[in-house]
C-alpha cells in the first residue's frame, strides 16, 4: 500500500499547477482522500478532500481556486490549483483517510510531500 505524490514546482503568482497522488495497493474510489499542506512555521492543514462517493470539500482559503478529483482508471487523486498566491507555498501531501459525521479523519497512509512554491 503506497501513495506517491508528484507535480510540485515553482510557479508565479496567478499561475496554475496540478499535483498528483498515485495509489498502489488500494482502489481510490473506495476511500476518502485528503490533500494537506504545511507551510514553514505553520501547522499542517487540510486543504481539500474527496469522499469515496465523489463528494468534495475545501478549506475556505482555497474555495473557488482548487479542485480535487480522481481518475479511477489511473488510480490517482489530483489537486488542480489555480490562481495561486505566495500564501499557497507549502509542502503538499495526500492522505487516505475516512469521512463520517461531516468530517475528514486522517488515516495511516501518507504520500511523501511535494513542494509547491509560488513566487510573487
Amino acid at each position: 500500500v503506497q501513495l506517491q505524490a508528484s507535480g510540485g514546482g515553482l510557479v508565479q503568482a496567478g499561475g496554475s499547477l496540478r499535483i498528483s497522488c498515485a495509489a498502489s495497493g488500494m482502489t481510490v474510489n473506495k476511500y476518502a482522500f485528503g490533500w494537506y499542506r504545511q507551510a514553514p512555521g505553520l501547522q499542517r492543514e487540510l486543504v481539500a478532500y474527496i469522499r469515496a462517493g465523489g463528494e468534495t470539500g475545501y478549506t475556505e482559503a482555497v474555495k473557488g481556486r482548487f479542485t480535487v478529483s480522481r481518475d479511477n482508471d489511473n488510480n490517482t487523486v489530483y489537486l488542480q490549483m489555480n490562481g495561486l498566491t505566495p500564501d499557497d507555498t507549502a509542502v503538499y501531501s495526500c492522505n487516505r483517510g475516512a469521512y463520517f459525521k461531516e468530517k475528514y479523519f486522517i488515516g495511516e497512509y501518507w504520500s511523501q510531500g511535494t513542494l509547491v512554491t509560488v513566487s510573487s
